[in-house]
């Protein structure tokens, strides 16, 4: 049995493919029904057993990270800040948490992931095989939009492709893997790629050619990569619709009505207004005279006015008025959204913190 485990959290990169939301707000830090991204991440390590970790950030957003996850004792952990200068790929991430992880066998997690059921068991099957790796994979309906592992009749790891024309497999390259130091020296072997980047499914390639036990474990649930703004709004549908619980602390007046499975946290008011779940409305928020619709999460502080959303995620400390429908949309913290006039009947956002938008 493997002991000592660690957990290397990778919460650097720029998060492109979020921007405008990202250039204040490291995508990590983004919230899944009210609750960071990152935070998720880190509950999951912990279920797993696993208390001393490694968190890569970056230079431009990490002080962000650190307030955030702290010293790790919300959690029970130990967190080790490693600061990746530019974000030259998962292998240099590896090399730059070198002297944490030293001979130990380490867990390595993409921070911007959610893994439905967590990955105690996956870590579990590491500590008792004799593998030297083990590569989280799950069956996905177009895996020509990721890495994909060819795997044997016994799971075992034959050869990797990135984003291949004509995939041997449909599984696909979750991001979150297991290794023991023989990675390493994998590293050290192998070179840039087109992008310039050293990648891990190099050196994952490389063990195998150099024979060692690459192993696989196939997720069933749900995987979300939340990188994009559409896959934002993805988790927070299913995040929602499989985790939420029905808990109004909040005040809700007569003249509302509340159905299905509606989160309503602490100082929040809700005033003739209608909330059809699953909702998560967060602290402090007043929803007045609106409709909140289905799929939607509302981040603290924010006030909700004449208005109607679904489907959409609300960060704090917003403020929205009389506009008639919005949904599948993003909105960054502390924005102003108002109906002026207009025919627009539907509206659909994706904008930054400190916004404002006069419709």
């Amino acid at each position: 049995m493997k002991k000592g485990i660690k957990a290397l959290i990778l919460s650097g990169g720029k998060g492109t493919r979020l921007k405008p939301l990202t250039t204040t707000i490291p995508k990590q830090l983004l919230p899944v029904a009210n609750k960071p991204i990152l935070s998720y991440v880190l509950d999951q390590v912990v279920e797993a057993g696993i208390t001393d970790i490694g968190m890569i950030i970056a230079p431009e957003t990490g002080y962000l990270i650190r307030d955030f996850a702290g010293s790790g004792s919300k959690w029970g952990v130990k967190i080790t800040y490693i600061v990746q200068e530019s974000p030259l790929g998962l292998a240099h991430a590896v090399s730059t948490a070198a002297d944490f992880l030293g001979a130990s066998p380490f867990l390595m997690f993409l921070g911007d992931n959610l893994i439905h059921g967590g990955v105690k068991k996956f870590v579990d099957q590491f500590r008792d095989d004799d593998s030297d790796s083990l590569i989280l994979l799950k069956s996905v309906a177009d895996p020509r939009l990721f890495g994909v592992a060819e795997v044997d009749r016994r799971g075992a790891l034959l050869r990797l492709e990135e984003k291949p024309k004509q995939p041997k497999s449909d599984l696909a390259i979750v991001g979150v893997y297991l290794f023991n130091k023989s990675v390493h020296s994998a590293i050290k072997k192998i070179k840039p790629s087109w992008r310039g980047e050293l990648e891990i499914t190099d050196a994952i390639q490389g063990m195998i050619d150099a024979g060692n036990k690459v192993g696989s474990f196939i997720l069933h649930g749900w995987w979300l990569d939340t990188g994009k703004k559409d896959d934002m709004l993805e988790a927070n549908r299913v995040v929602l619709d499989d985790l939420l619980k029905r808990d109004v602390q909040g005040k809700v007046d007569a003249n509302s009505h509340i159905a299905g499975r509606v989160e309503i946290r602490k100082r929040s008011q809700v005033i003739s207004s209608r909330v059809r779940g699953p909702v998560s409305i967060a602290e402090n928020c007043r929803i007045i005279n609106s409709f909140i619709g289905p799929y939607t999460s509302i981040g603290s502080g924010t006030v909700i006015e004449d208005s109607a959303i679904e489907h959409s995620v609300i960060l704090e400390n917003c403020h929205i008025q009389k506009v008639e429908r919005l949904e599948d949309s993003i909105i960054g913290r502390a924005c102003r959204v108002s109906y002026d006039s207009g025919n627009f009947r539907q509206k659909r956002l994706f904008i930054g913190d400190d916004a404002v938008v006069e419709l």
